[in-house]
C-alpha cells in the first residue's frame, strides 16, 4: 500500500513537478516559531516537511543546523517537543517526518517513540546515521506502526548497498548528493544526478536529493532528475530573517519545482 510519503511524491511527479520536501530544526527558534514556519512552508508549495530533532552529536550536519540544533537544545527542545511540533503540522494533512540521529530514538525505545511518533500523526523518520543492516529494531517497531523509514545513500555507496538501503527504505531513499557534511552549495555537480540513476538502475523506489539545495535554479535543476528536492539550511537562513524572507525562498524554490521533471 502506498503511504502518504509516497502519495504526495506521486502525486506532484503526476503533474510533471518534482515534490518538494523542507527541513526545519525543532524548537529554532522556539517551538511556536518552528509550527509557524512549517506551515508557511506548506503554504507556499511545499509538499511535505522534514522536522529535526536536536542533538547534542550531529555528526553529518553543517554549521547552520548544528548552530540551530545546539540553539534549541539549549533552550530546552526536548523529544515530546518534537512530538508536538509534528502533530500540530500533520493536522494540516501534509506527511511529517522525523529527521533524527539514531541514539535518541534508541534512548527513547524504538516501539514507545513508534508510537507516540504515530499518535502524533508523523508519517514517518529520515535516520542519516543508521544503516538498514543494523536497524532490525527500529524497521519493526516503524513496520508496527505504519511509519515510513528512510535511509540515506551517498555517491560512495556501492551497487549492492544501493539496493539493500532503497529495499529498506518506505516512503523514498535519501540521495546525498555531495560527501561530507550538510549545507548550502553554490552549484549542483553531477554527481548528485549519477547518484539518483544509480538508485533507480537497482530500484523502483522514489529517490529524493538532498544537501545543498539554496535556490529555485537549484531545485529545477536537481527536480529534473530527482522525485524530490530536500532544502534545509537555506531555510533556516532565510527564517533568520523573518517570515517575510521564508516566503520569498519558499515561493522560488516552489516554482523551480514546478515542471521540471516535465521540462518545464
Amino acid at each position: 500500500m502506498t503511504s502518504r510519503t509516497e502519495a504526495a511524491i506521486d502525486a506532484r511527479l503526476a503533474r510533471g513537478d518534482a515534490a518538494l520536501i523542507g527541513y526545519l530544526t525543532a524548537g529554532y527558534p522556539d517551538v511556536d516559531t518552528t509550527v509557524a514556519a512549517g506551515k508557511l512552508l506548506l503554504e507556499h508549495g511545499f509538499d511535505m516537511l522534514e522536522i529535526g530533532l536536536p542533538y547534542s552529536d550531529p555528526g553529518v550536519d553543517g554549521a547552520v543546523i548544528q548552530h540551530t540544533g545546539a540553539a534549541a537544545l539549549a533552550a530546552g527542545t526536548r523529544t515530546p517537543h518534537v512530538f508536538s511540533i509534528v502533530e500540530q503540522l500533520a493536522a494540516t494533512g501534509a506527511p511529517i517526518l522525523v529527521m533524527t540521529y539514531y541514539n535518541p530514538i534508541f534512548r527513547y525505545g524504538e516501539q514507545r517513540f513508534a508510537r507516540d511518533l504515530a499518535a502524533a500523526g508523523g508519517a514517518g523518520t529520515i535516520t542519516p546515521d543508521l544503516i538498514p543492516d543494523e536497524a532490525e529494531d527500529w524497521i519493526g517497531a516503524a513496520t508496527d506502526f505504519d511509519l515510513d523509514r528512510v535511509f540515506l545513500v551517498a555517491p560512495s555507496s556501492t551497487n549492492e548497498r544501493l539496493a539493500m538501503t532503497a529495499a529498506a527504505c518506505r516512503g523514498f531513499v535519501y540521495a546525498a548528493s555531495t560527501m561530507g557534511v550538510t549545507g548550502e552549495r553554490r552549484e549542483v555537480d553531477s554527481t548528485a544526478e549519477t547518484l539518483v540513476a544509480r538508485t533507480r538502475e537497482v530500484s523502483e523506489q522514489r529517490v529524493c536529493v538532498g544537501l545543498g539545495v539554496s535556490s529555485g535554479t537549484q531545485a529545477r535543476e536537481i527536480g529534473s532528475f530527482a522525485d524530490g528536492v530536500i532544502v534545509g539550511s537555506a531555510l533556516l537562513r532565510a527564517l533568520d530573517d523573518g517570515m517575510d524572507r521564508l516566503a520569498r525562498l519558499a515561493t522560488e524554490l516552489a516554482a523551480g519545482c514546478e515542471g521540471a521533471r516535465a521540462g518545464g
